[in-house]
C-alpha cells in the first residue's frame, strides 16, 4: 500500500461520494484539517461529529481533496463556492441552476471544481488536488486544467498539526536577508532547511510580484534558487496558520459541521471581499 504523504498544518476541502446502494451516487462537500478522522467521523454518524446530511446513509468514500489553502478562512471560503455555485457570484457566467439531466452529481462537481480552479481568487493560490480514490480518478478536460502551478496528484495524505511557537523572534534580533533591517514575527524563512534567507513577508513579496499583480504566486529563493510557491512559504511562517477560537484558544482539531461556527458565519456570505492576506 502507497505510504501517505505526510502535510503540515493541512486545510483542505473534500468530496464524498456515496457507495450505500440506497444512496449511491450523492456526494458531500467538505473542510477539514485531517482527512483520515474526517472520513470516519461521517460513517460513524452524528453521535462522532460526522455531518447531518452524511448520517446513516454511508458508507462514504473520501474520493478526493483540495488543499495547499494559506488557512482556515481561504478553505472554508472554497468550500462554501464549491457547494454553492449557483449562488457565488464567481460563477455565475455558469448559470448553474440546476444539474443537468444527463450528468450525473459527482460529475457535475468535478466540473464545477474544474471551473473554480481557474478563476479568481482560487487561480492564484498553490493548491494541490489529490485523488485519494483511483477508481473515481476523473480526467480534467484539456481546456479545463487548473493552472500548471497547481498540481494535480494521487495518492493518500496525512495532516501533521503544527503547534504555535513559544519562541518570540522579535527579541533575537535577527535581520532581513533582503532589507538588512531587524526583523518582526512576519517573517519568511526559505523552504529548503539548509538555506540561511530569513526575510521580511514584504521584502519577498515585492522581489515575488510580477508587474500589475498583487498576490505572488512563486519565484526563486534569493539565497539557495529553489523554486518556491508563495502559498507553502505562508503555511510555514510561524504564528500566522494555526486558527484560534474567540478566546484565543488553539483549533488543532476544528473540522467541517462541528467546528468554526464564527468563521463560517462569516464566510457564508457573498458580502465578503477576499483580501491578499486570506489567500
Amino acid at each position: 500500500m502507497t505510504e501517505p504523504e505526510i502535510v503540515e498544518d493541512f486545510f483542505g476541502v473534500y468530496l464524498l461520494y456515496c457507495i450505500n446502494p440506497k444512496y449511491k451516487g450523492r456526494t458531500y462537500i467538505g473542510y477539514t484539517r485531517d482527512p483520515n478522522r474526517r472520513i470516519k467521523q461521517h460513517n460513524r454518524g452524528t453521535w462522532a461529529g460526522g455531518a447531518y446530511r452524511t448520517s446513516n446513509k454511508g458508507p462514504w468514500k473520501m474520493v478526493m481533496i483540495v488543499h495547499g489553502f494559506p488557512n482556515n478562512i481561504s478553505a472554508l471560503r472554497f468550500e462554501w463556492a464549491w457547494q454553492n455555485p449557483n449562488k457565488t457570484t464567481r460563477l455565475q457566467y455558469l448559470n448553474l441552476k440546476k444539474i443537468p439531466r444527463k450528468e450525473s452529481e459527482f460529475k457535475f462537481k468535478i466540473r464545477v471544481l474544474s471551473e473554480m480552479l481557474r478563476v479568481g481568487p482560487w487561480h492564484r493560490l498553490p493548491l494541490i488536488v489529490r485523488w485519494l480514490e483511483q477508481d473515481y480518478y476523473e480526467e480534467f478536460p484539456a481546456d479545463k486544467k487548473p493552472p500548471p502551478h497547481m498540481t494535480l496528484t494521487k495518492g493518500p495524505v496525512r495532516a501533521k498539526l503544527l503547534k504555535k511557537s513559544d519562541e518570540n523572534i522579535a527579541t533575537l534580533k535577527i535581520k532581513c536577508s533582503l532589507c538588512s533591517l531587524n526583523l518582526n514575527s512576519n517573517q519568511l524563512t526559505c523552504l529548503n532547511t539548509n538555506c540561511e534567507l530569513v526575510t521580511h513577508i514584504t521584502c519577498l513579496a515585492d522581489m515575488f510580484l510580477p508587474n500589475g499583480e498583487f498576490v505572488p504566486i512563486e519565484g526563486d529563493c534569493p539565497i539557495c534558487g529553489i523554486k518556491m510557491k508563495w502559498g507553502d512559504l505562508i503555511r510555514k511562517m510561524k504564528g500566522c496558520s494555526q486558527s484560534t477560537d474567540t478566546d484565543g484558544n488553539e483549533l488543532e482539531n476544528s473540522d467541517d459541521d462541528v467546528i468554526c461556527t464564527q468563521d463560517r458565519n462569516f464566510v457564508n456570505t457573498e458580502s465578503w471581499q477576499l483580501d491578499d492576506e486570506d489567500l
